[in-house]
């Protein structure tokens, strides 16, 4: 399960005894420490189906309910955090960064309809904090919770002299279910589909590196207040990604959520280039930026840095985190079942022809080709309220 693992690095020294791990920079008991610290929390995944406890060489869980699918795909993803994590050194708060790392990986299970079943994490760091690794590993928990999936492996590596002391990063990977001919993808969507946006939590996981040149370029600090934004950048910078696996996954168990055709989680590259991974050639999607305001943090970051709208659009997620492409007859039905649930989602596009998607226009930008997938074009034409 969650294990302390060790890696080389610092330059020993020599002691009368000899070279001790200890002296290598490898501090073992601390490894142990950061394992008693986070073992409630990652306990609290575990539901029946999870076989043995922390410290196992593997995770077992029991996938019994798969004998009852007719034809079981599995899901897989893997990911990490970014530079958001340089964010979270510089304020010293480690409890967030877990659920970012959670849901940057199952939603990109949920966008084809799989179950996440379980995660493990891997922590390399420079030097085990036990308090520090227990933070982190205690949000990854809280998002493999409100994602309904189970915390079953991890481990931690420390390594010194290849990382600072205070260094350390984050990857996770889950796996998922789907049956077969539940599947989301291209091949369901139609022309005349609707595309459903739902609100993101803020920057969540992607494009910090856009984001931490500008507040260096404006020397402006993590703890400013900015009332805007009503809290300081730093706590804006640090809100967890939101997680949409739990309400998607009731949305498609619904009569509504029939309808629901393609899934995309918007994350690097931005909104037109993820949506266009799930729209097939001969289609394309005009996405109208009218729709929807961008949060506060959104406008602020582009005139600090004069960052140009096809700039921001290609690096952050500009409000939207997660895209449905749905029948026309069940749009209604799916945005009220989701507002249902707290996730204010809307209408913000359409699937058409693409013959009839044209080309970009002034202030417009089409995305085709994106992610090296082959598929339809996404045209972002007008503008959002309030902006100019």
């Amino acid at each position: 399960m969650i294990l302390p693992m060790t890696g080389a690095g610092a330059r020993p020294e020599r002691t009368g005894a000899g070279i001790t791990y200890a002296a290598a920079g490898v501090d073992t008991h601390a490894g142990d420490r950061a394992v008693e610290l986070m073992k409630e929390a990652v306990a609290a995944t575990h539901g029946p189906e999870v076989l043995g406890g922390v410290g196992a060489f593997a995770g077992l869980l029991d996938v019994s309910a798969l004998k009852d699918y007719r034809r079981p795909l599995l899901a897989s993803s893997t990911d990490g955090v970014g530079t958001k994590i340089a964010i979270a050194q510089a304020m010293d708060v480690h409890d967030t960064i877990g659920q970012d790392l959670v849901g940057m990986v199952v939603d990109d299970i949920v966008v084809v309809g799989a179950r996440p079943l379980a995660m493990t994490d891997y922590i390399a760091c420079g030097r085990v904090v036990p308090e520090r690794i227990a933070d982190i590993v205690r949000g990854i928990a809280q998002g493999c919770s409100l994602a309904g999936c189970a915390l079953v492996g991890g481990e931690t590596a420390e390594h010194p002299g290849l990382m600072g002391p205070d260094d350390y990063d984050v990857a996770g990977a889950a796996v998922g279910a789907v049956e077969a001919d539940a599947l989301l993808g291209p091949d369901r969507v139609r022309a005349g589909d609707v595309v459903i946006g739902m609100d993101s939590s803020g920057l969540h996981s992607n494009g910090y590196s856009l984001v931490r040149a500008i507040v260096s370029a404006r020397s402006l600090a993590w703890d400013l207040h900015v009332d805007e934004l009503g809290r300081t950048l730093g706590e804006e910078a640090l809100e967890p990604t939101r997680i949409y696996t739990g309400d998607l996954l009731a949305l498609l168990a619904t009569d509504a959520g029939a309808g629901v055709h393609a899934l995309s989680h918007v994350t690097g590259g931005g909104l037109a280039a993820n949506l266009a991974r799930v729209i097939p050639q001969g289609l394309g999607a005009r996405i109208d930026r009218g729709a929807w305001t961008p949060g506060a943090v959104f406008s602020l970051l582009a005139g600090w840095g004069s960052v140009p709208l096809a700039d921001l659009e290609a690096t952050l997620n500009m409000g939207i985190g997660m895209v449905a492409v749905t029948a026309p007859e069940q749009a209604d039905a799916v945005t009220a079942e989701l507002s249902g649930r707290g996730l204010s989602a809307r209408a913000i596009g359409e699937v058409v022809a693409r013959d009839a998607l044209g080309t970009a226009g002034s202030g417009e930008v089409l995305v085709e080709g994106a992610k090296g997938v082959d598929g339809g074009g996404v045209l972002m034409t007008g503008a959002h309220p309030g902006w100019s």
